[in-house]
């Protein structure tokens, strides 16, 4: 049978966008796909989710384009802007080697908010894939365009969330 791609966004302001995009990329590893995972805006590497596909062999890739620690407003970074645009050129080559049939692009949503990536160019690099990739885009703030070709999309709405209690991000639940 013939693989369908699919464009697939989790987006929302609750938790669990990258979490479950992650959780796509081991069961599709487990099916024998080859996965790239692309995030952007982040370059911690001290992070469980990272840690704990270090230590299997999974055909799970992960790429970081941005600098430990997290951009709290809309930048204008020169660094931001650079890494963001290294990541989608990688996401460009990535789907011209045709080595992978699902990649993620962790945060994209977030790093077209921010303006570290111009959306038309997002849309450009992405009208590149095969028909047979997969892609999942995460992030806060998904733009109506990408909603518009999506064929999936997923909204994370918080209801209510331990930091509104002062309680401050915990090893093994949110990095």
């Amino acid at each position: 049978m013939k693989r369908t791609g699919l464009i697939c966004i989790n987006t929302g302001n609750g938790k669990g966008k990258t979490t479950a995009a992650i959780g796509t990329a081991i069961r599709a590893a487990g099916q024998g796909l080859k996965v790239l995972i692309l995030q952007f805006m982040k370059g911690q590497k001290d992070v469980g989710e990272l840690n704990a596909l270090s230590k299997t062999d999974l055909p799970i890739t992960i790429r970081q384009y941005g600098r430990k620690g997290f951009i709290r407003n809309k930048a204008d970074r020169t660094i931001d802007c650079e890494l963001a645009r290294a990541g989608l050129k990688d996401f460009g080559e990535a789907v011209a080697s045709g080595r992978f049939d699902l990649i993620i692009l962790d945060e994209i949503n977030m790093a077209i908010d921010f303006d570290l990536l111009l959306l038309d160019d997002v849309m450009a690099a992405i009208e590149q894939k095969t028909p047979e990739l997969h892609l999942i885009l995460t992030g806060r703030n998904a733009r109506k365009e990408l909603i518009e070709i999506a064929d999936l999309v997923t909204e994370m709405k918080e209801i209510k969330h331990p930091y509104r209690k002062g309680i401050m991000a915990q090893k093994g639940i949110e990095f």
